[in-house]
């Protein structure tokens, strides 16, 4: 019999500054009310998926930043979505900004987790590429301060058994670089999930702006067909306190096919059903890594 996951990717809207965590939540548990009355048992929502997008604003106040990150999860905010879950059934991959304390040192992460069905906590992921800068640019018309307000992640890429599903997360940034899925693609990955905050002007290279959206797919089209797995990315869209997020939240076939695509810049909902097993037809006939990798040519990647 064949495995099916009933698979939704819940596309945000813009988040105002002065949004609160629990306006934010109402609008996740009804976009995941939506994708159970279509039968998903998983949902995706978007990287720091609980606040707008604050590395956009330069801040020197420790505490105004830490304000802006989660110190447990479930919190008081998040709780209802969590519950809605377990009685609806439905599992989910949320992004969000982790404040932690490990090792008696404080740490700022930006983290997503995936959720089961009964609501529990399965897996965790903290973004490894962080893009951006640390200092004030005067040239930008807004910041991308990741790299001020995150540490790169440290748990790698693992993939984690969720309901059967054997599921890897990205966030953002990481979704374009190969290594992030090759990694969880020799671990036997079904589904690589995760969000973003992909803004549509980037002015390092504005001479780029308009393939935005093509290296968005080409990246979770590539991904999904060399790693023989599914792929789904859900996106913050729209005009975000002046900053224009893009769109296109999809899910992609273990073929490179996309099978499900956003038509908005609001809040959205779409949705596939899964053939987790078609990843095995790639796996066996293209990319069949047992047979055909040769490592042993590979060093560079990591040496340097």
């Amino acid at each position: 019999m064949a495995r099916k996951l009933n698979l939704a990717v819940a596309q945000l809207g813009p988040i105002a500054r002065a949004e609160t965590r629990d306006q934010v939540v109402a609008r996740l548990m009804e976009m995941m009310k939506e994708a159970k009355s279509r039968g998903a048992t998983f949902v995706v929502f978007p990287e720091t998926a609980l606040t707008t997008f604050f590395p956009r604003w330069y801040m020197e106040d420790q505490a105004e930043v830490d304000a802006w990150f989660e110190t447990e999860m479930p919190n008081a905010a998040t709780r209802p979505l969590f519950e809605l879950a377990a009685s609806l059934g439905v599992g989910f991959n949320l992004g969000y900004a982790e404040l932690i304390t490990e090792d008696g040192k404080v740490h700022h992460f930006n983290t997503s987790i995936a959720v089961n069905t009964k609501g529990e906590i399965v897996g965790k992921y903290r973004k490894v590429h962080l893009p951006g800068h640390k200092e004030y640019e005067a040239y930008r018309p807004w910041q991308h301060l990741e790299k001020r307000y995150f540490e790169p992640g440290n748990l790698g890429f693992p993939v984690y058994e969720v309901d059967g599903a054997k599921i890897g997360m990205f966030i953002c940034n990481d979704r374009r670089w190969p290594e992030t899925w090759r990694v969880m693609g020799l671990k036997g990955v079904e589904l690589v999930c995760g969000g973003y905050n992909t803004p549509t002007h980037n002015p390092p290279v504005p001479q780029h702006d308009h393939l935005n959206s093509f290296h968005h797919l080409l990246s979770m089209q590539a991904g999904s067909y060399q790693n023989g797995t599914w792929g789904a990315a859900a996106g913050k869209a729209g005009m975000e306190e002046g900053s224009m997020l893009l769109g296109h939240s999809c899910i992609v076939a273990p073929t490179g096919e996309i099978v499900a695509l956003t038509s908005t810049l609001g809040d959205e909902v779409i949705t596939a059903v899964c053939d987790l097993d078609a990843c095995s037809d790639i796996r066996k006939e293209i990319f069949n890594f047992k047979a055909h990798r040769q490592p042993q040519n590979y060093g560079i990647i990591t040496e340097l």
